[in-house]
């Protein structure tokens, strides 16, 4: 009677464990979105830039303004493809953390390493926070475009913002530059 108490409990425990097993798949949802996204970012980010090259062919004469404008108009596609790669490296890191190891990258893999090589959350975390960063210093870069600078204390904002993404900059590097010596 307890033997078949037992094997009963056991039977229970392994379907429980294949639900479990299976619910995994539920994390396509975030691949398949943040696929989408990627494509949907990296459009946007062309169509920025096409527009800015468009509207560069219309202008007979350029003025401090104008190039202004058009190259912050250039950086924000830039920013764009920087969102949709993180996006990409998301989604291709929820897929193969949790659902399966994509064979087709293991193939073509020339020894590892690479921005989409994610074999732990960690790993994930870092890659996504190294793009986020460089996005966001492109982002700054964009602002610091048309800051206008009037006066000192303009000017030493203009001279904090550079040395700050110089920093960030340096500092996203770091660990990597460490690793190779």
């Amino acid at each position: 009677m307890a033997s078949a108490l037992k094997g009963r409990l056991k039977r229970m425990e392994q379907r429980f464990e294949r639900v479990l097993w299976r619910l995994r798949l539920i994390a396509i949802l975030p691949v398949i979105m943040s696929l989408v996204s990627t494509v949907v970012s990296f459009v946007l980010g062309t169509l920025e830039i096409g527009k800015a090259l468009a509207a560069f062919g219309k202008v007979d004469q350029l003025d401090k303004k104008f190039v202004a404008e058009l190259l912050g108009a250039i950086v924000s596609g830039i920013d764009l493809y920087l969102i949709g790669i993180a996006l990409l490296i998301f989604g291709y890191g929820v897929y193969e953390l949790l659902i399966s190891p994509i064979e087709a990258a293991r193939e073509h893999d020339q020894g590892g390493g690479g921005l989409l090589d994610i074999r732990s959350l960690d790993q994930l975390k870092e890659k996504l926070v190294k793009v986020l960063v460089v996005a966001l210093i492109v982002s700054a870069f964009k602002a610091m475009l048309t800051l206008p600078i009037k006066d000192g204390p303009s000017l030493a904002f203009f001279c904090l913002s550079v040395l700050l993404l110089a920093l960030s900059g340096y500092l996203v590097t770091a660990n990597a530059n460490r690793s190779l010596l």
